[in-house]
């Protein structure tokens, strides 16, 4: 999979390290700001990395464009974030990372793997959809402070995806 930078050319994904946190934190407080996480949160994710947790930036031209983590213990998994920034969304970024959570989720032999999503983001409902992720339940005021609720979504291992392929031109 390819997805797009903003001239043309490929993003790139690898495992993000501490040296990632400013920009990630960055990245973080520009797209929920009224719900980013801390330093310390992703500090303590990434110390369980690889143990339980698998976590990756997507770069284009060495600047952090995404990143997303995952969570995995028995046989069960769970999207822990996913953020893109605002000029590279719709390109193939965020499928991309999804795309590698699913993959590491099914290396670690996860049967299922779920996340809350904002009731009111239909943008991303719509790729964990396509991805084969189904509504499983709400958690009521699941985002604070705006007491927003949130989606439950559960995709099990062998879910069919639809509309996407590695091959996928996101150009």
């Amino acid at each position: 999979m390819t997805p797009r930078g903003r001239d043309g050319s490929g993003v790139r994904l690898r495992s993000m390290t501490a040296t990632d946190l400013p920009a990630v934190l960055m990245l973080e407080r520009e797209l929920f700001p009224e719900d980013a996480w801390s330093e310390g949160m992703l500090r303590a994710e990434l110390a369980d990395q690889p143990r339980t947790r698998h976590y990756v930036v997507a770069e284009d031209g060495g600047r952090l464009v995404g990143y997303a983590g995952l969570a995995a213990a028995g046989d069960q998994g769970d999207v822990q974030t996913i953020g893109v920034r605002a000029g590279h969304q719709g390109r193939g970024v965020g499928a991309a990372l999804l795309a590698e959570l699913l993959d590491e989720a099914g290396r670690r032999g996860c049967a299922a793997v779920f996340l809350e999503v904002r009731a009111d983001n239909d943008r991303a409902r719509a790729l964990y959809e396509r991805f084969g992720f189904t509504r499983v339940g709400v958690r009521k005021n699941y985002y604070q402070p705006s007491g927003m609720d949130a989606i439950v979504m559960r995709r099990r291992a062998g879910a069919a995806t639809v509309g996407f392929t590695r091959e996928e031109d996101f150009s």
